[in-house]
């Protein structure tokens, strides 16, 4: 036995596709990326107003340990917000401030699961979501129901050792905003079979006037089998921040903050203070930036509209940033990924990380600029036809 030797149970865990991407890019210099989930632009004012006016009053609060769950200054704003921007009915729950939404979906996954606990994933998922989930020692149960989740499939896969379902909307990677009625029958499910709705709702301020965005969190009496997710990576610009949240029910807080304490301890002083000055530049400042995006994804929708094309979108993009391309090659995603970023020099994230067979490739728009987007999309089409020969 090698007991230098890593666990067993990380053999089951998929290498992670956004830095495999960063390689390859760095390998061939002057590729354009619509790969990583970002967007182009920065915090607001206030965020740098903030940390400047803590900094400068040199409260000894920023250098000793603090709230686990995040100080109350925060968690009263980020409930005011989630209420007002979100709808949410915060009665029956608790908040916790994590180091971004990824965390949060980790902490709870160590909180929900026993080993062999399964959560259900409707494919296409989060690649995170799915590796978290094995590191927890549970089982990703994944359920291929068309890039809009099934309710009726989804009841289907419960077994005795289910117990969460996950929802991502607007969708990572599709870019889909879930329909209302399918959200509330599948929060209407996990309600009645006893288990819990996690949603996953980091670009909730991210559509363009298709469907609704809609939180489960919204219902009366949701707080008891909901827990929401959200983030500030995304609408305020601040991935590198490190700022998320999770909306739990109430009795799962002592052991949530059980392993918050294990990993954090507490969300770092100084972010906190980020964060509170990123609330306070309200939403019509992200929505504001937001709005730019919009004819960015009319850039790409238009861009990849070619008569007799042998690829096409596997959904409406009317959320988020990204698009999901499925292409006619023999290539898988990974081979289409690889030749794509080193024959045609831009980059789109493999379909395989999210669980999806045949050649799939998602793409994001957030990160570029009209001319450099233009310019992305004239290799992307270019590099597609090619490889639909293959």
């Amino acid at each position: 036995m090698n007991r230098a030797a890593a666990a067993r149970r990380l053999e089951q865990v998929q290498q992670p596709v956004i830095p495999v991407m960063g390689e390859l890019i760095r390998q061939t210099p002057g590729t354009l990326s619509l790969g990583q989930g970002m967007v182009s632009w920065g915090p607001p004012a206030q965020v740098h107003q903030a940390v400047a006016a803590a900094l400068q009053q040199r409260d000894p609060g920023l250098d000793r340990y603090g709230p686990v769950a995040g100080s109350e200054a925060l968690r009263d704003a980020l409930e005011l917000w989630l209420q007002r921007e979100q709808g949410l009915d915060l009665r029956e729950s608790a908040l916790v401030i994590t180091a971004g939404s990824n965390m949060a979906f980790n902490a709870v996954v160590q909180v929900l699961c026993d080993p062999g606990d399964e959560l259900i994933l409707p494919a296409p998922y989060y690649f995170n979501h799915e590796m978290a989930i094995r590191l927890g020692g549970g089982i990703p149960i994944a359920v291929e129901t068309g890039v809009v989740p099934d309710p009726e499939r989804l009841a289907a896969a419960i077994t005795p050792r289910t117990r969460a379902i996950v929802t991502i909307s607007p969708n990572n990677p599709s870019g889909a905003v879930f329909p209302r009625d399918v959200l509330a029958a599948i929060n209407h499910l996990c309600a009645e079979r006893g288990l819990l709705h996690i949603s996953d709702e980091a670009y909730a301020l991210f559509s363009y006037g298709g469907e609704s965005v809609w939180s489960p969190g919204r219902g009366i009496g949701s707080g008891s089998h909901t827990i929401t997710l959200g983030s500030l990576s995304k609408s305020h610009g601040m991935a590198g921040w490190r700022i998320g949240w999770a909306v739990v029910p109430q009795n799962l807080m002592a052991e949530l903050a059980k392993v918050q304490d294990t990993i954090l301890i507490h969300p770092p002083q100084l972010n906190q203070q980020a964060a509170l000055g990123a609330l306070a530049a309200g939403a019509d400042w992200c929505r504001g930036q937001i709005h730019g995006l919009a004819a960015r994804r009319q850039q790409v929708i238009d861009g990849l509209s070619q008569p007799a094309a042998p690829w096409r979108l596997l959904a409406q993009p009317d959320g988020a940033f990204y698009a999901l391309l499925q292409l006619e090659s023999s290539l898988s995603s990974d081979q289409a990924m690889e030749q794509l970023i080193r024959q045609h020099r831009v980059a789109l994230v493999s379909g395989s990380s999210f669980g999806l067979s045949g050649c799939c490739l998602r793409l994001s728009y957030g990160m570029l600029g009209s001319a450099e987007l233009n310019e992305a999309l004239d290799r992307l089409v270019a590099g597609l036809w090619s490889l639909s020969r293959l």
